[in-house]
């Protein structure tokens, strides 16, 4: 977009940061048709101004949609419906600013996966029983805690988990099941390409 096209809407980018950065409901991040009640209809070539604003502070405008499956071409109406946040673009700059250790990041992916594999929720307990094979027992109640603090899991009364707004504005959730796969995969094949004797003995570790 041309600098004078940037200049034209200034006022409006000034106000759509107001209103993305400013956490004005329960949940972060504003809904579209909010954007278009203070905006106007070109609220999405506004945001896509601010947008280019961010990329230098490694920051973009994440559009999560009602529907799981986004739409290629989404419409004003299927935009209004969606929810906007400011998220940042790289994901080791994101974990850096977090602090959280890289089992506890694999934990979340690990309990991510598993909800979504179970379409959308998951048992708490069984939950806790998968990531007591990946981490110390004492920790696994402290991150599913600590995960749904942060937004990215929701819990019902019941005990059932599921996916929270952070997850759906700051993970790509195809791509980590693609990776959870292809990280399967190539551990598969490591063990096939061991010696007999080696395997021999993994298998008896861990029997």
């Amino acid at each position: 977009m041309s600098t004078r096209k940037k200049g034209l809407y200034a006022g409006k980018v000034k106000k759509a940061v107001q209103m993305l950065f400013y956490k004005r409901h329960a949940k972060p991040g504003v809904k579209g048709w909010e954007l278009h009640k203070a905006l106007g209809s070109d609220y999405p070539k506004v945001l896509d101004v601010l947008d280019d604003y961010l990329k230098p502070m490694d920051m973009m405008v994440k559009i999560v949609f009602e529907e799981e499956k986004t739409p290629e071409n989404p419409t004003i109406e299927e935009l209004d419906k969606a929810r906007f946040f400011v998220v940042l673009r790289d994901v080791a700059s994101k974990d850096k600013l977090m602090g959280w250790r890289v089992d506890d990041l694999a934990g979340l992916a690990v309990t991510i996966s598993y909800i979504i594999s179970k379409k959308g929720q998951a048992n708490r307990k069984d939950i806790e029983k998968l990531l007591n094979e990946k981490m110390p027992g004492w920790k696994v109640g402290l991150n599913l805690d600590r995960y749904i603090r942060h937004g990215y899991l929701t819990q019902d009364e019941s005990g059932q988990l599921f996916l929270d707004w952070r997850t759906r504005a700051e993970i790509d959730q195809k791509k980590l099941i693609e990776m959870l796969l292809l990280a399967e995969k190539q551990t598969a094949e490591a063990a096939k390409s061991l010696p007999e004797e080696q395997t021999d003995e993994i298998q008896t570790d861990e029997t």
